[in-house]
């Protein structure tokens, strides 16, 4: 992965194997894993329920071009989870975030979408775009644009509701792209009455509204969305949702559904610019299936939740201990510190309390210690089969870190 050159320390550390919050590298060192692929790995590294069921449908075919029957709890498994009651596959986030990006233009005939300041959406072009003094330009570091993306999209930041109000007063915009909570930047919370007052401003413009639950399925079962009650057009998400093995999901509202049917060009379908030869395989839906009805369940919420207040918990303890000027959140199984004092309020705000040399130096004292943080942020997920013993582990060398931080 081409972010790796900005890794802790000189390389990255390779894998040997892994086996549900710990893995051993080549070298034979053992380590507790809280970054968990980025989300990817949140079931732990190799569920039993998913490993089986990869092992069954590899000798039976890994991909058809054709639906399973798999296909189908799946759907019937994702409108009980997210309230939509229609569903496709794809492979990635960035994939369903891609696609749902295209059937709203499609329906809308509106050519702009919306994100928020500092977002994250995967490799999608028109969200590589951030704020420099209130105007939107290319994020730096993007890579080869197509073309400019403040061509494409709108850009606001997160909880600014009079903001975001300007920006569909035209009535121009597509699709406003959202993670509920931003979590790539660190996490940030939206303040009370925004999501409520989100929904209101892009039903009444005629915008659609994209959730992506990517990173904060960590919140339930059923995401942020049916946690907190959230109405989206469309969900997107990925990740985690197939034990580690590739697989998307993008789901509508039946209403949005039936926009898309109506706008459907079977001559043309082949040539639409969605979907893909590997969306969808028996492999994919196989282990996605495994996952939702044995792994990503309730009592694993019940089980990691609780967890990650207990690693909240002993991060705060260490910064009240050392009066440190951070501060600690928390979203379901996932946790993180700052380096600050008061929780940043938006993308803008969170950029620009980020220490990159500090950054590296805990993480990287963490990783000889034996623990693997997320990289570019201090941010722990935790596995189904994490202990209390392990966080408590984290919260010896997270004080060990900065002890020694602070005694040079």
């Amino acid at each position: 992965m081409h972010w790796m050159v900005k890794w802790a320390g000189t390389f990255p550390v390779f894998v040997h194997q892994a086996s549900g919050a710990h893995f051993t590298d080549v070298d034979g060192n053992t380590y507790l894993d809280l970054c968990l692929g980025d989300t990817g790995a949140m079931t732990g590294h190799a569920p039993q329920a998913t490993v089986e069921a990869i092992a069954r449908q590899v000798a039976q075919g890994i991909t058809y071009m054709l639906p399973t029957e798999d296909a189908l709890w799946i759907g019937q498994e994702l409108q009980r989870r997210f309230s939509l009651p229609y569903w496709q596959l794809a492979l990635t986030a960035t994939d369903a975030n891609r696609f749902a990006i295209r059937l709203a233009r499609q329906i809308t005939g509106r050519k702009t979408i919306l994100v928020f300041n500092w977002c994250y959406h995967g490799t999608v072009d028109e969200t590589f775009v951030t704020l420099d003094n209130g105007k939107a330009v290319p994020r730096r570091g993007n890579i080869g644009p197509a073309v400019d993306p403040s061509i494409t999209t709108k850009v606001v930041e997160f909880n600014d509701l009079a903001a975001l109000e300007a920006a569909l007063a035209d009535e121009d915009v597509a699709c406003v792209l959202a993670e509920p909570v931003m979590t790539n930047i660190g996490i940030v919370h939206p303040q009370a009455g925004f999501h409520e007052a989100l929904r209101e401003i892009t039903r009444r413009t005629g915008t659609l509204l994209i959730v992506d639950e990517t990173h904060t399925i960590c919140t339930s079962p059923g995401g942020y969305t049916a946690a907190y009650g959230l109405e989206p057009d469309i969900l997107t998400l990925g990740k985690p949702i197939a034990g580690g093995v590739p697989a998307a999901v993008y789901g509508f509202s039946a209403e949005v559904a039936e926009r898309i049917r109506a706008n459907l060009s079977v001559d043309h379908a082949d040539t639409g610019g969605i979907g893909g030869t590997l969306a969808g395989n028996a492999l994919s839906v196989a282990a996605m299936k495994a996952t939702l009805e044995h792994v990503l369940t309730q009592e694993a919420y019940n089980h990691t939740i609780p967890l990650a207040e207990r690693w909240t918990a002993g991060v705060q303890s260490v910064i009240e201990e050392y009066q440190l000027p951070w501060h600690v959140t928390q979203l379901g199984c996932r946790a993180e510190y700052w380096f600050c004092e008061n929780a940043p309020r938006n993308g803008g705000e969170a950029v620009a309390s980020m220490d990159d040399d500090l950054d590296r130096y805990m993480h990287l004292a963490a990783l000889n210690r034996g623990i693997l943080l997320t990289p570019f942020h201090n941010m722990a997920l935790i596995a189904p089969q994490t202990t209390d013993a392990d966080i408590d582990r984290h919260t010896e060398v997270f004080r060990e870190s900065v002890a020694q931080l602070l005694t040079g």
